[in-house]
């Protein structure tokens, strides 16, 4: 059942010893990588607060606030005309 072909022990040998410092100098490079990893939170905790400004006003223009706050604002002219006001109530007809 064995496959035979022509290398020998010493072949074998030094294939596995080549794939021993392969696998050791890919173990190094993901430990670096990970470390590396790690220094991207001490960053954002030395400028926290220019994060926290930019989540928040990125937040604000996503969930449609620029539009909400102009509407808001530009609302008044384009109601309709005041037909009959009640204390705090109007009527307006938006024809």
């Amino acid at each position: 059942m064995a496959a035979t072909n022509n290398r020998t022990t010493e072949d074998v040998r030094r294939d596995i010893a080549v794939e021993r410092d392969q696998l050791a100098a890919s173990v190094d490079d993901l430990r670096k990588g990970i470390g590396q990893a790690a220094d991207v939170g001490a960053k954002l905790r030395g400028n926290l607060p220019v994060v926290a400004a930019g989540a928040l006003s990125a937040g604000f223009v996503i969930a449609g606030g620029v539009g909400a706050t102009m509407r808001l604002l530009f609302r008044r002219g384009r109601e309709g005309k005041e037909t009959a006001r009640l204390g705090p109530f109007a009527f307006i007809d938006r024809r």
